[in-house]
């Protein structure tokens, strides 16, 4: 399918509702008129923008194809969630949703936590002569969907570069107090105290690159030499300090160490998009780490903590810049600090102006707080269980977040079928749309992992591999405290850069991916300066090296060490 076909697909106008005003009258032998509930649901779906098509009105177990239930392309930047018991196709949702996104031109995060969504990369399977195979022909006649076997552009990623993909690390020093707190799962008291670390780092201009940095910090400042350094900004105890070492050589141990250092992957590889003009589905692949579920929740809010503090404000546009798909959200949540809840809080509520949209995939909406829960504007609920007091008190719980509805939900929800879901999203408007039982579309790409020599060869010709695949290990706070106490140096900051010396955190917007696509400029034959102007070591020295100002505006982001200016 060519990319207009795809647009075109993803954007075609409902048909009316079959007797609606003005509508033509049936010919003898056509499908009965919709009744009038379903009437009423219709009309709220039928937008006149852009728009992804989900599927089919269900009502009173029948599929209304005529009645096309759909979300308006730019409120897709409200917020979504994602729900639904294990089993219930809440993974085939997001496919069928990133695929509709990448077509319209909209960039795409996906989080592969099982190793089954890189096959959004190929075409779905077909049987003979090129047509669907049954189930999925079955499903698209129900939907009046015109099925085409289409893969999409993507990159994949893996986490430090365990698993097939491009390595994503990032520095210490900007993966911050809260967060890291949070992945060595340290109390509030033993969370302040590392902010106060950072903090002391930060004023001193000691990277903090690497897991060792942080210990050599930490170490230095509980010793006869370091103690002083603290007197103006506080204390840090000597059992507090013991139980952050403990806790970072116990990460270590664990091979946490790969997931942190240079080259620092750039978030705005995340806004690209293809030479046809179709969105890059970027692919973060977590089967490696899948039993680090903390590490890697925490780091899909480093992502978008990141982004937030790099892009523009943009209002409300005619599409998002990209939308962030947060599978297994509840991890996220579970066990959080105060401090952690507001910076999550913080940052949904306000990256929506800079056209990020984020779509939180869990089981229940209860797993997400009353807060954030609040924001998230789309609603897709695929079923859920009720087989015990737990389960049935979710079940009430999550009926209660929706609108007031012609259906009972609550029999509703406990008897979807796979690949069906209970929607309500923004209008073009801005108001709810009714409550619609929907039968959702089939994915057109592979439902379904890639070879994994054909993801292994994906991964290496990408244009982004030798930008990250190799790590760095330059002169960093380690390197400093060692030479200084080496020399004799009673603190750490004598072999340390001040404030004044600092470069500029960021490079230029000129050097950044979607920078140069806008101005036109080609990626091929590019000068001497551009390619170490694109290099992963210069952005990332570039990150690293911040102004004071710059690392007090991230700090705010996550929280922990927001200061008074």
């Amino acid at each position: 399918m060519s990319d207009s076909e795809s647009v075109s697909s993803a954007t075609t106008e409902p048909m009316p509702p079959a007797n609606a005003p003005g509508s033509p009258p049936r010919a003898p032998g056509s499908a009965p008129a919709l009744p009038q509930p379903a009437l009423e649901i219709a009309a709220g779906y039928a937008f006149t923008g852009p728009a992804l098509d989900l599927g089919a009105l269900l009502w009173d177990g029948t599929c209304l194809p005529d009645a096309q239930i759909r979300i308006p392309l730019p409120m897709l930047n409200r917020h979504g969630l994602v729900a639904g018991a294990t089993g219930t196709g809440k993974t085939k949702t997001l496919q069928l949703i990133a695929e509709q996104l990448s077509a319209q031109g909209v960039p795409v995060f996906l989080a592969d936590v099982k190793g089954d969504v890189s096959g959004i990369s190929a075409p779905g399977q077909t049987g003979r002569a090129g047509e669907a195979h049954d189930r999925v022909a079955a499903r698209a006649a129900e939907v009046h969907q015109k099925w085409t076997a289409t893969g999409f552009p993507a990159e994949f990623y893996a986490l430090g570069g365990l698993g097939h993909g491009i390595p994503v690390r990032a520095t210490i020093t900007s993966f911050g107090p809260l967060l890291l707190s949070k992945v060595l799962q340290l109390n509030p008291t033993q969370e302040q105290s590392l902010g106060l670390v950072f903090h002391y780092a930060d004023q001193k201009g000691l990277e903090l690159v690497d897991l060792k940095d942080l210990r050599a910090v930490v170490a230095f400042l509980t010793s006869d030499e370091g103690k002083p350094e603290l007197k103006n900004i506080g204390g840090l105890s000597t059992a507090t300090a013991g139980v952050i070492l403990r806790s970072l050589t116990a990460f270590e141990a664990q091979g946490m160490a790969d997931f942190f250092g240079e080259p620092e992957f750039d978030t705005a590889e995340l806004l690209r998009t293809a030479s046809d003009g179709r969105g890059i589905v970027s692919v973060l692949e977590l089967p490696a780490v899948q039993d680090r579920p903390q590490l890697f929740s925490t780091f899909l809010m480093w992502l978008l903590a990141d982004l937030f503090h790099d892009l523009p404000e943009v209002g409300d546009a005619d599409k998002p810049k990209l939308v962030f798909f947060f599978d297994e959200a509840h991890l996220l949540f579970k066990d959080a600090s105060k401090a952690f809840l507001d910076a999550i809080t913080q940052t949904v509520r306000l990256i929506r102006s800079k056209g990020v949209g984020v779509f939180f995939v869990t089981q229940t909406p209860r797993d997400v707080p009353a807060d954030v829960l609040a924001q998230l504007g789309n609603r897709v609920q695929h079923a859920l269980r009720a087989f015990t007091p737990d389960d049935q008190k979710a079940l009430r719980a999550t009926v209660q977040t929706f609108p007031n509805s012609a259906y009972d939900l609550e029999e509703l929800l406990t008897g979807l079928g796979t690949g069906e879901a209970v929607v309500t999203v923004l209008s073009e408007k801005g108001a709810p749309t009714p409550v619609a039982a929907t039968r959702l579309r089939a994915p057109e790409s592979l439902m379904g992992p890639v070879d994994a020599a054909v993801l292994d060869q994906a991964v290496r010709s990408s244009q982004l591999y030798d930008r990250y695949a190799q790590a760095v290990d330059r002169e960093s706070a380690y390197e400093k405290l060692t030479a200084a106490q080496t020399s004799g140096g009673a603190g750490g900051s004598g072999g340390a850069k001040g404030p004044d010396e600092m470069r500029p955190k960021e490079p230029s917007r000129s050097s950044r991916p979607e920078a140069s696509r806008e101005s036109g400029e080609s990626r091929e034959d590019p000068s001497l300066v551009q390619q170490v102007v694109g290099s992963g070591m210069f952005k990332s020295l570039a990150r690293s090296l911040g102004t004071q100002i710059g690392r007090e505006i991230t700090r705010s982001v996550f929280g922990t060490a927001r200061r008074r200016r």
